[in-house]
């Protein structure tokens, strides 16, 4: 099992461009049980999914932060991750595991995907990307959005990072600087 998370992270890229082909239903299924299986603290699951999968929509989430998010408008399917702020006070771990977790079940589905981070960055100069999408998506004022996953068939190809440009002088032992 670890061989195979390890296969998955030494090719999986962020992707940016991707095919015009829709994303088949069991797939999609997959995705989502995925992430509803991510562990959370004390089982709070603060999360919730918002899958998006319609064209104009998936245009206004391309524009949600001022930089960063325009390639969403040209995936075939992103999933909004956001939280219950009140269920948890570690919500944005729970979802940046959770968010993880969709990109790898992705990865492992052959299709590629990108994150567009959201919690704490602006949309315009008088509202908050998760204000925009509060309002876009219906969410409650309570919630807030970590991140959208842009979902689909690669439209460009990356080799993955060789192992020799990995920062393995960041790892220590026993303590830092050793």
């Amino acid at each position: 099992m670890a061989d195979h998370l390890l296969k998955l992270l030494r090719k999986r890229r962020s992707i940016r461009q991707f095919a015009s082909r829709p994303i088949e239903a069991d797939k999609l299924d997959a995705i989502i049980e995925a992430a509803v299986r991510s562990p959370t603290s004390r089982g709070r699951n603060p999360w919730e999914f918002i899958v998006v999968a319609d064209p104009q929509l998936l245009q206004r989430l391309a524009s949600a932060k001022a930089h960063g998010s325009a390639f969403l408008a040209g995936a075939p399917l992103a999933i909004v991750v956001a939280a219950d702020t009140a269920r948890s006070d570690v919500w944005t771990e729970d979802c940046s595991i959770a968010a993880m977790i969709i990109q790898l079940a992705a990865e492992g589905l052959g299709l590629g995907s990108c994150w567009a981070q959201i919690r704490l960055r602006p949309h315009n100069a008088t509202c908050s990307a998760t204000q925009y999408l509060q309002e876009l998506l219906g969410l409650p004022a309570t919630y807030e959005v970590e991140c959208i996953i842009g979902i689909g068939y690669p439209g460009e190809v990356k080799p993955g990072h060789a192992k020799n440009s990995l920062p393995f002088h960041q790892v220590h032992r026993d303590r830092f600087g050793s």
